[in-house]
């Protein structure tokens, strides 16, 4: 009984960290796996505080082609330090069936050099924690190479769908306002 009253007392005090406040440093409370990989990255350790660049991919999808505008700007920004990440997902039926394989799409066919991370998945209730407070800050992705600029905070800025270039105009100056 005493429990339940104190734990009510912590929530209502005016020291509680606000929900959204809470929710976009939330963005980092995570340790994944690096895509074709054993190491496992913490994500507060390596991106808190940096201006990000986060896009849900596929190996096999019409926008795949993508993965050559974003290693761009991850060239063209990192030393601003604009982070770029990519998870990998299956959500859309068009991620190939082994990470292996994903691998060399990305890193052997398109030469990405950023973050990316193990298959996740993106939409809907099973979506990893990442994908659920981006998409309650905006939108969740309607398709893969949905794009989300985050401020150093953790609060998305500006998310872009598919048909945008990562390249585009209007997502160049989110990140120049991110940055």
């Amino acid at each position: 009984m005493l429990r339940p009253l104190l734990l009510s007392l912590l929530l209502l005090s005016p020291f509680a960290v606000a929900a959204g406040e809470r929710g976009a440093d939330a963005l980092f409370d995570h340790q994944l796996r690096r895509l074709h990989s054993s190491e496992v990255v913490d994500l507060r350790a390596r991106y808190a505080g940096q201006p990000l660049l986060v896009v849900n991919t596929a190996s096999h999808c019409g926008y795949t082609g993508q993965f050559e505008a974003l290693e761009a700007l991850h060239r063209e920004y990192r030393e601003r330090g604009l982070k770029v990440i990519g998870f990998p997902s299956n959500d859309f039926r068009q991620e190939a069936d082994d990470e292996a394989a994903t691998a060399q799409v990305c890193f052997v066919n398109f030469g990405v050099s950023f973050d990316m991370f193990a298959p996740i998945r993106v939409r809907g209730e099973a979506a990893h924690p990442i994908f659920r407070e981006l998409a309650r800050q905006s939108e969740a992705p309607s398709w893969n190479f949905h794009k989300y600029v985050v401020d150093r905070s953790g609060r998305v800025l500006a998310a872009f769908p598919a048909r945008v270039d990562p390249g585009a105009a209007e997502v160049r100056a989110a990140i120049e306002a991110a940055l």
